[in-house]
């Protein structure tokens, strides 16, 4: 009762606000991070191709994934508008672990949980994660891995070398920044455990997909049959355009 008291003054003097707008939350839900008007606001990433999700083009098929080898599947919970660039510049540069319960919970409903699988945050370099001193990819990966009821294995997948942030490079400059710069361990031996071998990556945000698929390229390599990957926000189609 006292503890509960307590924590009651704190968020009395001390009122969460909103990640995305600054405002206050509702006096019914003290402990949000994110307010209902700013949910409401984020765009869900519906239809599209059924491989990766993304608006099909007026005429043919779906370009995006068109050069994909290993990555079987992706799918985003909203594109990359403001709201969403708030949540996940929070938990990427902010040193804002806990945004990521609030990434989880959108992401949750907005796509269905995976039938099986072994969720995989895609890793930082050891620089980076010295520097920012958690792995957010990680953090929503174990976030989703409670909500979904699915194991998370952050040790399957590894950099072996360090790269340049992706953030100002153009899609052929992002593909070539991390082709092989991942490594992981191989998958269980012997038909029995075929069901096992199945991976689903988890990263913050899909841009280009250039970090993905050499990540989804590594675990194939090494004979996981099926890999596939979710990501709490993707970018914009114009987005894309804009930075080639």
């Amino acid at each position: 009762m006292v503890g509960q008291t307590l924590r009651a003054l704190e968020r009395f003097v001390f009122p969460n606000t909103c990640v995305a707008c600054d405002g206050r939350v509702p006096p019914d839900d003290p402990d949000a991070l994110l307010c209902g008007l700013c949910a409401s606001r984020m765009r869900p990433v519906t239809g599209g191709c059924t491989r990766c999700g993304q608006p099909l083009p007026p005429v043919g098929p779906c370009r995006f994934c068109a050069d994909w080898r290993s990555l079987a599947w992706a799918r985003s919970a909203v594109w990359l508008g403001p709201e969403a660039r708030a949540v996940a510049h929070h938990l990427k540069y902010e040193g804002y672990p806990a945004v990521a319960e609030v990434a989880a919970d959108v992401t949750v409903r907005a796509v269905a949980r995976p039938d099986a699988g072994i969720l995989v945050p895609v890793p930082l370099g050891a620089k980076r994660l010295r520097r920012r001193g958690y792995n957010q990819a990680e953090r929503l990966a174990q976030a989703l891995g409670r909500r979904w009821g699915l194991a998370v294995r952050p040790a399957l997948l590894r950099r072996t070398r360090e790269t340049v942030t992706q953030t100002a490079l153009k899609p052929e400059a992002r593909t070539a920044n991390v082709a092989g710069a991942f490594e992981a361990t191989p998958a269980p031996a012997g038909a029995a455990r075929r069901a096992e071998r199945s991976i689903i990556l988890v990263d913050d945000v899909l841009t280009t997909g250039a970090t993905l698929t050499a990540s989804a390229d590594a675990c194939a390599a090494v004979g996981w049959t099926r890999v596939g990957a979710v990501t709490f926000t993707r970018a914009l189609p114009y987005e894309l355009r804009a930075v080639r």
